[in-house]
Protein backbone atom coordinates (compact mmCIF):
# COMPACT_ATOMS: atom_id res chain seq x y z
CA UNK A 1 0.00 0.00 0.00
CA UNK A 2 0.73 3.66 -0.59
CA UNK A 3 1.56 5.65 2.33
CA UNK A 4 -0.73 8.66 2.69
CA UNK A 5 1.01 12.01 2.16
CA UNK A 6 -0.37 13.01 5.39
CA UNK A 7 0.90 16.98 5.05
CA UNK A 8 -1.11 16.94 2.03
CA UNK A 9 -3.96 15.66 3.59
CA UNK A 10 -3.92 17.79 6.77
CA UNK A 11 -3.89 20.97 4.40
CA UNK A 12 -6.58 20.12 2.77
CA UNK A 13 -8.52 19.49 5.52
CA UNK A 14 -7.66 22.91 6.83
CA UNK A 15 -9.00 24.97 3.87
CA UNK A 16 -11.71 22.54 3.34
CA UNK A 17 -12.69 23.50 7.17
CA UNK A 18 -11.96 26.97 7.09
CA UNK A 19 -14.35 27.14 3.69
CA UNK A 20 -17.03 25.29 5.25
CA UNK A 21 -17.01 26.99 8.67
CA UNK A 22 -17.09 30.69 6.41
CA UNK A 23 -19.28 30.40 3.97
CA UNK A 24 -21.50 27.51 4.14
CA UNK A 25 -23.94 29.30 2.12
CA UNK A 26 -22.22 29.41 -0.89
CA UNK A 27 -21.39 27.19 -3.53
CA UNK A 28 -17.31 26.15 -4.05
CA UNK A 29 -15.79 26.16 -7.26
CA UNK A 30 -12.69 23.40 -6.51
CA UNK A 31 -9.79 23.04 -8.57
CA UNK A 32 -7.62 19.96 -9.20
CA UNK A 33 -4.35 19.91 -10.64
CA UNK A 34 -2.75 16.75 -12.21
CA UNK A 35 0.53 16.19 -14.33
CA UNK A 36 -1.58 16.39 -17.24
CA UNK A 37 -4.51 18.32 -17.03
CA UNK A 38 -6.49 20.87 -14.87
CA UNK A 39 -9.96 20.47 -13.59
CA UNK A 40 -12.36 22.83 -12.19
CA UNK A 41 -15.78 22.22 -11.03
CA UNK A 42 -18.87 24.39 -8.96
CA UNK A 43 -20.38 22.51 -6.49
CA UNK A 44 -23.41 22.53 -4.11
CA UNK A 45 -22.66 20.63 -0.92
CA UNK A 46 -25.99 21.07 0.55
CA UNK A 47 -27.29 18.59 -2.17
CA UNK A 48 -23.31 16.56 -2.75
CA UNK A 49 -24.11 17.44 -6.61
CA UNK A 50 -21.88 19.39 -9.31
CA UNK A 51 -23.48 21.76 -10.99
CA UNK A 52 -21.03 22.76 -13.47
CA UNK A 53 -17.44 21.52 -14.54
CA UNK A 54 -14.53 22.19 -16.99
CA UNK A 55 -11.10 21.11 -17.79
CA UNK A 56 -8.26 21.48 -20.07
CA UNK A 57 -9.66 17.83 -21.99
CA UNK A 58 -12.48 20.53 -22.82
CA UNK A 59 -12.90 21.07 -26.56
CA UNK A 60 -13.09 24.76 -26.37
CA UNK A 61 -9.70 24.59 -24.63
CA UNK A 62 -7.16 24.99 -26.97
CA UNK A 63 -4.39 25.45 -24.58
CA UNK A 64 -4.23 21.90 -24.13
CA UNK A 65 -2.50 20.03 -20.82
CA UNK A 66 -1.75 21.33 -17.08
CA UNK A 67 -0.19 24.82 -18.30
CA UNK A 68 -0.65 28.52 -17.08
CA UNK A 69 -2.09 29.18 -20.48
CA UNK A 70 -4.66 26.19 -19.89
CA UNK A 71 -5.18 26.89 -16.47
CA UNK A 72 -6.41 30.71 -17.85
CA UNK A 73 -8.55 29.21 -20.33
CA UNK A 74 -9.82 26.75 -17.99
CA UNK A 75 -11.01 29.58 -15.22
CA UNK A 76 -12.53 31.46 -18.13
CA UNK A 77 -14.65 28.43 -19.32
CA UNK A 78 -16.17 27.87 -15.87
CA UNK A 79 -16.88 31.09 -15.46
CA UNK A 80 -18.88 31.57 -18.94
CA UNK A 81 -20.53 28.20 -17.85
CA UNK A 82 -21.48 28.73 -14.48
CA UNK A 83 -22.75 32.21 -15.26
CA UNK A 84 -24.81 30.43 -18.30
CA UNK A 85 -26.25 28.53 -15.03
CA UNK A 86 -26.96 31.51 -13.08
CA UNK A 87 -23.79 31.34 -10.63
CA UNK A 88 -22.11 34.37 -9.46
CA UNK A 89 -21.19 34.11 -6.06
CA UNK A 90 -18.90 31.19 -5.30
CA UNK A 91 -15.88 30.59 -2.53
CA UNK A 92 -12.69 29.13 -4.37
CA UNK A 93 -11.31 26.02 -2.73
CA UNK A 94 -7.75 25.33 -3.77
CA UNK A 95 -7.36 22.78 -2.02
CA UNK A 96 -4.20 21.73 -1.09
CA UNK A 97 -1.92 23.29 -3.89
CA UNK A 98 -0.40 26.44 -2.81
CA UNK A 99 -2.13 29.84 -4.54
CA UNK A 100 0.18 30.25 -7.47
CA UNK A 101 1.28 29.45 -10.77
CA UNK A 102 -1.81 27.25 -12.61
CA UNK A 103 -4.13 27.94 -9.25
CA UNK A 104 -3.84 31.75 -9.51
CA UNK A 105 -4.44 31.84 -12.89
CA UNK A 106 -7.54 29.61 -12.82
CA UNK A 107 -8.94 32.19 -10.04
CA UNK A 108 -7.57 35.29 -11.56
CA UNK A 109 -9.68 33.75 -15.39
CA UNK A 110 -12.48 33.19 -13.62
CA UNK A 111 -12.67 36.32 -11.58
CA UNK A 112 -12.22 38.64 -14.48
CA UNK A 113 -14.92 36.86 -16.56
CA UNK A 114 -17.50 37.92 -13.93
CA UNK A 115 -17.00 35.77 -11.20
CA UNK A 116 -17.10 36.61 -8.00
CA UNK A 117 -14.72 35.25 -4.44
Amino acid sequence: MKKVNTTFARRKARVRYALKTKAAHRLRLSVYRSEKNIYAQVIDDSKGITLVSASSKDKEVTAKGATVAGASEVGKLIAERALAKGIKEVVFDRGAYLYHGRIKAIAEAAREAGLSF
